[in-house]
């Protein structure tokens, strides 16, 4: 399958670096054009830097420049920020929301949508957000439907193999790159000292990233 276009929904600046930033990468290293929606700038999020360099102020400013950061690794052009409040995409109206993503998508006309499993994304935010993609896709006639391709939290899966394991060693210096950019999150955790080749349990992280094709009215 030529991929051309490639719409990503995440709830959180840095959900795009485990599950799926050397897949992005590869894509776009293809000849892939890919739109980052990201739905909140993670204000709530735990982590401050190590030492810490941000406050509850200024830590959405914080994580748009990292995120910013993030996306320029990657190669990413097409970033959109809507501004949604972090730990609260559950709560939101299904309409306005279902339509929003519609309408991106009818804009973007992506061959590929990348979001969280719903129900198998751990976080809440990753829970709700990938339901309402796949409620917008759902609601599409049939023929305008992209393949919508879910990621799931590290150990958990829902209830088969995944159907696409990508291999991104070819890649594996822009998403640690991608880890990086997100210090104020990954800095306390001990991501941005952890050299790969030197930690097994986290080189099987960062180097395999797993989907599952979302299978509509199954």
């Amino acid at each position: 399958m030529d991929i051309k276009r490639v719409l990503v929904v995440l709830p959180h600046p840095d959900d795009e670096v485990f599950p799926m930033s050397g897949t992005l990468a590869r894509l776009i290293d293809a000849g892939a054009r890919v739109t980052y929606v990201c739905l909140t700038l993670g204000e709530l999020g735990r982590n401050l830097g190590n030492p810490p360099f941000a406050n509850r102020v200024t830590l959405p400013a914080v994580r748009r420049q990292e995120l910013e950061a993030s996306c320029q690794v990657l190669g990413i052009e097409d970033l959109r920020l809507w501004g949604y409040h972090d730990k609260t995409i559950e709560f939101e109206p299904w309409g306005p929301l279902d339509e929003r993503i519609q309408a991106v998508i009818r804009e973007v006309r992506p061959d590929q949508v990348y979001t969280f499993y719903p129900g198998y994304g751990v976080h809440p935010d990753h829970n709700a957000c990938g339901a309402a993609v796949v409620r917008a896709v759902q609601g599409l006639p049939e023929s305008e439907r992209p393949m919508v391709l879910c990621a799931a939290g590290f150990q958990e899966s829902p209830g088969r193999p995944p159907d696409i394991v990508n291999d991104i060693r070819p890649v594996l210096r822009r998403k640690l790159g991608a880890l990086h950019a997100h210090s104020s999150q990954f800095a306390l955790l001990g991501y941005t000292e952890k050299r790969p080749e030197e930690d097994p349990a986290f080189m099987e992280r960062v180097v395999t990233e797993r989907f599952w094709i979302y299978r509509f009215g199954q």
